[in-house]
């Protein structure tokens, strides 16, 4: 492997891309895990108060978010002939195994909050190094501004694939008669351990892995302090956290909400979020095209617009129809894929401008910013469990229900908020600076650079 891009880097296979795309689908399973699964699982099954559950998760979320930077600052300094990426993402495979079988096989009813957070501390270690080093990866298999959104796009699709297929394991469970809906949650812990290593084995194998060329990464925390002086950064954090606290809030409520505001079932609940993230599937490839169009930046603008009006649409159809409502929940899907693709692809784009202005390839730690953002917005979103404790919901209800007050605070939170928020990011990416023509220039001169330094 050439020890630089060549100026006319590859246009990538899709064959290559689905192989890369492919650890996605493991670390999907523990991306929609830990918002949404575990935290209602151990509240419920396991039997952890549901201020207890909602203590610990935010408290590890804070303690993982100090991880990044440093894994990050590691990744750029790393120089094997293996590649930047690549050993990171063997090293993450063990210890995301081990947390698996912890966190969802081996735990029991009446485990206490150190056995949570411990084990979730070290889930989210792996998590961290194994994401971070996909998208480093992803940022140098396609250095040009409209092929970086599709490795972005195929990234996405398999992470929305991954999501389905792990949201379909406890129903599956259920229907089928094999279990309960906690033999299905050990269930999909299976099949996490089982897809970790033969995913990472094939991307591994059929992915190369160019290799940015820069001077190795310098100035610690004043590189880091520096990066937050963009305009494009802040922007794309400030973004980023509210995209992540809205549907991190739709997860966390969700079987509250269509359990004890709409009257179903968490087999029902957990098909309307199925259909949601197919929805999510479906969309992706037209805000990939359109950012194709008008621009990453005006895309995800209009993406979020659209995600606000439909998702507070879905969510105001009234209980009594589970057809109307899966419809409902499927259009209210559509737009869910674009900020998560989106933004990457674009912090990717900022990764080039810093490299040609510095001469530093400091894309892994950019992208420990952008996952340290995403952090804080699940870290927030956790704030309505412990609003619902404080006006006395119960994760379940006794005898008479929950309170009205609670029932209605339920329903704000997991209504109004995230609209606001969805909505709020398009106002936030208003005059984005980093245009697909200044993009292009970046490139031309990079790839100036290298040639003449060849």
């Amino acid at each position: 492997m050439s020890d630089a891009i060549a100026a006319t880097a590859p246009r990538r296979s899709n064959a290559v891309l689905a192989a890369f795309s492919a650890v996605c689908l493991p670390l999907a399973a523990f991306g929609v895990a830990l918002p949404v699964t575990l935290p209602e699982f151990y509240a419920t099954h396991v039997g952890l108060e549901l201020g207890v559950v909602a203590a610990v998760f935010m408290i590890v979320r804070l303690i993982d978010i100090t991880f990044d930077p440093f894994i990050g600052w590691a990744m750029d300094r790393t120089k094997t002939r293996f590649g930047r990426y690549r050993p990171w993402m063997v090293a993450s495979t063990p210890i995301l195994m081990l947390s698996a079988f912890m966190m969802f096989v081996v735990v029991q009813p009446g485990a206490g909050p150190v056995y949570l957070f411990a084990w979730l501390l070290v889930l989210y270690l792996g998590f961290s190094i194994g994401t971070l080093g996909q998208l480093g990866w992803a940022s140098v298999l396609a250095p040009e501004y409209d092929q970086r959104s599709r490795v972005y796009g195929w990234w996405q699709v398999f992470n929305i694939i991954g999501v389905i297929l792990i949201l379909i394991l406890p129903t599956a469970v259920i229907q089928t008669g094999i279990g309960t809906y906690a033999d299905g949650v050990r269930i999909m812990g299976w099949a996490i351990l089982i897809a970790l290593p033969l995913t990472m084995g094939l991307a591994l194998f059929a992915v190369p892995e160019p290799v940015n060329a820069g001077a190795a990464p310098h100035g610690g925390l004043g590189a880091y302090l520096e990066l937050f002086r963009r305009k494009a950064v802040r922007k794309l954090l400030l973004a980023d956290v509210v995209l992540g606290v809205a549907p991190g809030i739709t997860g966390s409520l969700l079987f509250f909400f269509f359990g004890q505001i709409k009257g179903y079932d968490h087999t029902q609940a957990s098909l309307f979020m199925l259909l949601y993230f197919v929805a999510g599937l479906v969309g992706a490839p037209f805000w990939a095209w359109l950012a194709t169009r008008i621009g990453k930046d005006k895309a995800l603008a209009v993406a979020s617009l659209v995600f606000a009006a439909f998702y507070v649409g879905a969510t105001l159809v009234p209980g009594g129809s589970f057809a109307l409502t899966a419809v409902a929940m499927f259009i209210g899907g559509l737009p869910y894929a674009a900020g998560l693709f989106l933004l990457r692809a674009m912090m990717a784009d900022v990764g080039d401008e810093v490299r040609l202005e510095t001469g530093v390839d400091r894309t892994g730690l950019m992208f420990s910013i952008l996952s340290a953002t995403t952090k804080v917005g699940h870290v927030v979103a956790l704030i309505p469990y412990l609003i619902l404790q404080a006006v006395g919901f119960q994760a379940v209800p006794p005898a008479g229900g929950n309170s009205p007050a609670s029932l209605l605070t339920l329903q704000v939170l997991f209504i109004l908020l995230p609209g606001l928020l969805l909505a709020s990011a398009a106002v936030l990416l208003r005059n984005y600076p980093l245009t697909p023509a200044r993009h292009d220039q970046i490139r031309r001169e990079l790839d100036a650079r290298e040639a003449a330094s060849a």
